[in-house]
Order: structure tokens, then sequence, then C-alpha cells
């Protein structure tokens, strides 16, 4: 059977100027289309390099990532990313202008035609009447969701997230996640979310993979998680889970 995302065995290591560093040890995981599957983790434990790896930034020491059964050996247009910094964006362009870049440079889509798939997207995260402001103008939450917006418009097969949401206050960082929600129930897309927070993880993902502290190994992997509900105490019980499977069980390589 071929995976969207096949992650196989995949270990990491990066220099540093006294030591090799190991980021990730072996460590498997499938994705789904459609899926909303989140890399759950403290500090250190790899997910956010392992995410560069997805996105064809760096190459694993051992192991083989695959989208659509094809080994993914450089970045490119099936794999778009959003970041948690707010300076991602290009500040001599307007809102629409840094949607329309990559449809130009990428998809090597006429100016007429990436304009319009553009303010299409720029509609869908609710920044119309932005469209034509300069980045700078905008607030952090705007600016994630012109960051989502360029990257959905590039519609991508997988959606690549690292802690988007990490640097607001939390009240915007509750509305984006909904936001991000809304999108995906409108267009099903396939997101690769890395979060440290369990309680986010539970209120984005559908899959939750749980990543052990440095190197990161695959403690567990939680599934059906949008079937839990919060208002009967199962997202409480559920986050109290995740915790001891992170940092109390000594057992890695379980499913819930």
């Amino acid at each position: 059977m071929t995976h969207l995302l096949d992650v196989d065995g995949v270990t990491l290591r990066y220099k540093t100027p006294s030591s090799l560093i190991t980021a990730t040890d072996r460590v498997s995981f499938q994705v789904e289309t459609g899926d909303r599957f989140v890399l759950l983790g403290p500090s250190g434990c790899g997910k956010s390099t392992l995410l560069k790896a997805v996105g064809g930034y760096l190459t694993p020491e051992e192991g083989e990532i695959r989208i659509k059964g094809r080994t993914v050996k450089r970045p490119g247009a099936d794999r778009m990313m959003v970041f948690q910094e707010f300076d991602q964006l290009l500040p001599w362009k307007t809102v629409v202008e840094n949607v329309m870049f990559p449809l130009s440079v990428a998809r090597k889509l006429a100016r007429r035609e990436a304009e319009e798939k553009a303010r299409a997207y720029i509609e869908k995260v609710n920044l119309t009447k932005f469209a034509d402001s300069y980045t700078h103008t905008l607030s952090g939450g705007m600016k994630q969701r012109v960051a989502i917006a360029r990257g959905m418009a590039m519609e991508p097969d997988i959606l690549l997230m690292d802690e988007p949401f990490a640097a607001l206050d939390a009240l915007t960082r509750r509305h984006m996640q909904d936001e991000l929600l809304r999108l995906w129930e409108d267009t099903r897309f396939t997101v690769l979310f890395v979060t440290h927070s369990i309680a986010e993880a539970i209120r984005i993902g559908n899959r939750i993979l749980l990543l052990s502290p440095h190197p990161g190994q695959v403690k567990a992997e939680v599934n059906d998680v949008d079937r839990v509900s919060a208002e009967n105490g199962e997202a409480a019980e559920l986050e109290k889970r995740i915790h001891d499977l992170l940092f109390n069980d000594p057992h890695p390589e379980t499913t819930v």
C-alpha cells in the first residue's frame, strides 16, 4: 500500500562546532491523505528537524522519506512549509503579491491566473480587506494567515507547519487553531503539524505521534483524536494519558 507520506526508519544528525548531534533515531510513521497529523514532543526531540527533512531540506543519515512512493531528495512544490516566525513573508510585497509569488515562480502561472488563485485563498483566510496591504501593517495572527494562504494556494500534497502559532498570545493562538480547523473542513487538505503543546496537539490533530526526549524516538501513536469530546472530560483524560506516555512510560512504540 502506498501512503501519502512514508517516514521509514529515519535517523537525522547534524554537526555543531564540538560534536555530532543525533536529532532523531529510526523514526517511522505514515500520513494518509486528509490527515491532520501532529508530531508532539518536548523541546530537543527532533520534531522540527524531522519536518525539515520531510520538506527536503535535510537528508537522513539512515532510512528514507517518500511522498506518494517517491523518495524525497530536495524541496518541492508538493510540500509547502509554514514557520513560527513572522518574518517568513516578503515585506516589500503586498499580501496578494506574497501569495502570488510561489504560484508565479514554482507553478509558472500567468500573472492573472496567479492573482485570481491568490485572492481566492486570501478570502478563505478572511483577509480580503487586507489583500493590497503590506505585511508590516498586519498583526502576528494575520501574518500567519497570509503564510497559510500562500501555502494552501500552491495546493501541495501536504502542508508542513512548524509550531506556527507558538509566538502568538493565548487568545490569538486559540483563534488561529479554530481558523485552521475551519479551513480543513472546507478543503480537507493534509497537514503535518509540529507542536510541543499537548492541548494544541489534541485540538488540531486526528492522529498524534509522540516523540521521546533527545534523541527523538517514537514513544506512541494516538489515533482517532478527533473523536475525543472536550465536554465530558475525555480531552483532559487524553491529555493526562499523553503526558504519562511522553514522560513516564518506559516502553516505546505503542499505539493508543
